[in-house]
């Protein structure tokens, strides 16, 4: 008897929205990674993208706790010789509070070609208004 792994045209993918709305970064943004990677599904499977699609709304409202707000730097490299570049997480909240949450999953999801295929599947906005009624999302109430 062999394993049963389910094909690429077998995969239903379903679409959630969450509220990060007055909730901690750190958990919102596990529970997403959970619902992207496919964890949720009974047919998880760890090589293969079994997940859901996930639109997350209000990210500016998301809190983080403790002196954080004032102590968090996000950095990243350009590539050239003293090309470090930060930023505070005051300065990005208010310049572009979608990507504190896209920077929050994606590194908690696998760093191959697999988990970037998953981060595709996020859609994080700065209101509550969002351009994917057509797909019928569920609301997702996160624990």
């Amino acid at each position: 008897m062999s394993t049963y792994f389910p094909k690429a045209g077998e995969i239903a993918r379903k679409w959630y929205v969450v509220d990060a709305s007055g909730q901690a970064l750190g958990r919102v943004a596990s529970q997403v990674a959970r619902i992207l990677i496919g964890k949720e599904n009974p047919r998880y499977t760890p090589f293969l993208d079994t997940g859901d699609h996930v639109v997350v709304i209000n990210a500016e409202k998301v809190k983080i706790t403790g002196m954080k707000s004032e102590q968090k730097v996000y950095q990243r490299y350009t590539g050239y010789p003293g090309g470090l570049r930060t930023e505070e997480y005051k300065k990005r909240l208010v310049r572009k509070p979608e990507r504190i949450m896209e920077d929050a999953v994606k590194r908690m999801l696998p760093k191959t070609k697999l988990g970037t295929h998953m981060l595709s599947k996020l859609k994080v906005y700065k209101g509550d208004k969002h351009p994917h009624q057509a797909q019928k999302p569920e609301v997702k109430q996160l624990a």
